[in-house]
């Protein structure tokens, strides 16, 4: 991983082997302005988790267990401050796209030696699922504050202001299968349901828009001017700046068997942050009663790789 600024300067290298998978590097390119030393320090942040999640995983083919390495995508719903609560409107109306590398470790087979492991529940139910993901939701605001028939300033603040989010997560999450997974490989089941609990740090980097007309034609777009934005809202409650927070995780799906190497799977995951400028917007009137959360439905394709 290759961190530096404009100028080439102060060349950070960290080299980072993923047992048995092609090496990657990740490039970030940044400038001397505050705001891109902090998403610097978040990605960093998230590198430091990033390394901590390969020494374990390496550990873990040190002891044998076998590996499974898939992509997954698709549509979420982000739930965030924007919008009405309860609405279905802003419900499907915040939607957006995710997509994801995944990592699993079989404990119910060795790749060593090509055989099952001791039988035991733990290791005939379970697997850790380890995740890099990536989504991104157009926002804005929907609900009865701004239909047509709303003509006030207030409407017209809330319909001029828009935002992006932009989430890249690194994470585990324990899986638990009811039925046998020794069962499935061995094709006695086409499908292998499963839940799963976990724990995500998210680097956030949302963006924040308005083309309301102010009175004063000058601080017309600037999403510094608290006058752009509801005037209910305290200033300072719309803030673009990027950061990091800590999420947790939970979700149900299941697997499908296509051959012995390979699996496609759905799930859907309901993940929570633990904090709420997720979104870039954070006021404190009475609808806003919970942090930024999503509900993502994705589907997947995995491979064993021994």
């Amino acid at each position: 991983m290759y961190i530096f600024d404009n100028n080439h300067q102060n060349i950070v290298s960290l080299s980072i082997k993923f047992a048995s998978l092609p090496s990657f590097s990740i490039f970030v390119v940044g400038n001397a302005s505050k705001k891109q030393n902090v998403t610097m320090l978040n990605i960093k942040y998230l590198a430091t988790a990033f390394c901590f999640f390969l020494i374990f995983q390496t550990a873990t083919a040190q002891l044998g267990f076998s590996h499974e390495i898939g992509i997954i995508a698709g549509p979420l719903q982000f739930r965030s401050d924007y919008g009405s609560r309860k609405d279905s409107k802003t419900n499907f109306g915040n939607s957006g796209f995710g997509i994801g590398i995944v990592h699993y470790i079989n404990f119910s087979y060795r790749a060593d030696c090509n055989c099952y492991t001791a039988d035991t529940y733990f290791n005939d139910h379970f697997k850790i699922r380890n995740e890099i993901s990536y989504n991104r939701t157009k926002l804005e605001h929907f609900g009865e504050f701004v239909d047509p028939s709303k003509t006030g300033v207030r409407a017209q603040q809330l319909r001029g202001h828009t935002g992006v989010s932009k989430n890249l997560d690194i994470g585990t999450q324990l899986e638990f299968y009811p039925l046998s997974i020794r069962s499935f490989q061995a094709f006695s089941t086409k499908f292998a349901p499963f839940a799963c609990l976990g724990v995500h740090y998210t680097s956030f980097s949302p963006e924040v828009a308005t083309n309301y007309q102010n009175p004063d034609p000058l601080l017309t777009g600037d999403v510094n001017e608290p006058s752009n934005f509801y005037a209910d809202w305290a200033p300072g409650s719309v803030d673009a700046s990027p950061g990091s927070a800590w999420s947790m995780v939970a979700g149900i799906g299941t697997r499908y068997k296509i051959n012995r190497m390979s699996d496609v799977m759905i799930d859907m995951r309901w993940q929570y942050y633990f904090n709420d400028w997720v979104d870039g917007l954070n006021h404190q009137l009475e609808f806003n009663k919970s942090n930024d959360w999503l509900l993502w439905v994705s589907v997947g394709y995995i491979y064993y790789l021994n």
